[in-house]
């Protein structure tokens, strides 16, 4: 594929400042603000350093991820100083670009600012618009632990169960979410389309008018184009379902992950019964109502619903699991031995049983087998994102062949797949006609 207009992500992008938590660090902050482990709930405004510090300490006590707007600005910068951290870019939309350009599927981002810093960061051939009439900065903290971090410091002691990830946000640009003038012209030559960033916006009134004027855009579509909506943790809880009710009979396929499954369903699922998730895809389909869903986890990643994604789920798997091994420095190389590595023995069988409970209707790609000591948890989401929409990409056309699109000496990846494949996750596989198919010998 030569052409970036073909695919288009949106609505908008960030710089983030990425750290890890240590123990240390966190037990000086308990101590110095007297955090009690009764206050270990998540506050209803984060409004100070301290309140960011308690919502922090109850996210790893259950292992949870999630994503909050921070009231009080100069916290998010105070905190991040305590810690080495480095810059990155974030947004959904910005990933999965980064993502697409590494695997050959060029694309177009619509940002809502742009910087020096952005502009440093961001892949060459990543192009972009921006609605910002000027050059903002106001990053977003991003905040990893690891499995197994303990903090203990007066009465708290608290490990994680799981490692994951936390983003909080104070980011006018993003909560304003303008949109371009032009977004319609470029949509009408669109064959995918990526909507996300609506839950930063904060404004009732101006979300109304955003989603008015999006609407009005993605008239200019052509009928064969695939607008996927990714779901978020919204600012504004309540925004979620306006979002929802108003974009539903224009989205193709809608994807979340596990946190915002049993966010809408008010409980935990168990992830590897397929009797539970049986019950929790057909309950949150029928709150969602779109054609396809798409559910991303750390165990699996299934879409529910019309049409035939298995390969796109695939390729979004492998990709994510890429970034959780090795971060932002992936090769090839690495993407093709790691699609090599066994799936997890428990996720084939909860594959198989989802399938065997629920027909047709439903693909279900399982997950590795990965013992990673130092996992890269943000962003994995993302990286979901455009592994899949770089498969529905070249699915529709707007790839030729990946041998052609794909970069490298002939060592590479590009290299190894050879032949006329008509897919990403067809190419990448070798012989193998499924990933059932690839995933034989790994049992």
């Amino acid at each position: 594929m030569a052409d970036a207009s073909r695919v288009i992500l949106g609505l908008g992008g960030c710089v983030d400042h990425e750290l890890k938590l240590t123990a240390g660090v966190l037990e000086q902050l308990v101590a110095e603000y007297r955090i009690a482990a009764a206050e270990l709930t998540s506050p209803a405004t984060v409004t100070s350093e301290r309140d960011l510090v308690v919502s922090i300490l109850g996210y790893v006590a259950r292992g949870g991820g999630g994503e909050h707007f921070v009231a009080a600005a100069p916290a998010l910068p105070a905190f991040a100083s305590r810690f080495p951290y480095r810059e990155t870019l974030g947004g959904t939309s910005v990933r999965a670009g980064i993502v697409m350009s590494r695997l050959g599927v060029p694309s177009t981002l619509h940002l809502v600012s742009v910087n020096d810093t952005f502009r440093r960061l961001l892949p060459a051939d990543c192009a972009y618009v921006s609605s910002g009439a000027g050059d903002t900065f106001h990053p977003h903290l991003i905040v990893q632990y690891d499995q197994g971090l303990r903090v203990r410091a007066g009465d708290i002691d608290i490990a994680a169960p799981f490692p994951n990830r936390l983003i909080y946000v104070n980011d006018p640009a993003n909560a304003a979410m303008l949109l371009t003038g032009d977004l319609g012209d470029r949509l009408s030559e669109a064959d995918v389309f990526l909507i996300s960033g609506f839950n930063a916006m904060r404004d009732e009134a101006e979300l109304g008018d955003r989603l008015t004027t999006l609407k009005e855009h993605m008239r200019r579509l052509p009928p064969t184009a695939v607008t996927y909506f990714e779901d978020a943790a919204y600012h504004e809880p309540a925004f979620s379902r306006r979002v929802r009710d108003e974009l539903l009979d224009v989205i193709d396929v809608y994807g979340l992950n596990e946190d915002e499954l049993q966010s809408y369903l008010g409980r935990p699922v168990d992830l590897l019964s397929a009797e539970d998730v049986a019950r929790a895809l057909t309950a949150v389909h029928q709150l969602i109502p779109v054609p396809t869903l798409v559910l991303h986890t750390k165990y699996w990643a299934a879409a529910l619903g019309v049409g035939d994604y298995a390969g796109a789920l695939d390729t979004g798997t492998v990709m994510a699991a890429t970034r959780y091994c090795h971060g932002d420095t992936f090769t090839e190389e690495d993407v093709e031995r790691l699609r090599r590595l066994p799936r997890r023995p428990e996720s084939v069988a909860f594959a198989a049983a989802l399938r065997s409970r629920m027909g047709a209707t439903v693909d279900c790609v399982p997950g590795f087998a990965l013992d990673v000591q130092n996992p890269t948890t943000v962003g994995l989401g993302d990286t979901f994102v455009g592994g899949f929409l770089a498969e529905l990409a070249t699915m529709k056309g707007s790839a030729s062949s990946l041998s052609g699109a794909m970069k490298g000496p002939a060592s590479s990846l590009s290299e190894a797949m050879k032949g006329p494949a008509s897919s990403l996750s067809e190419a990448m596989k070798g012989p193998a006609s499924s990933p059932n198919e690839a995933m034989k010998g790994h049992r």
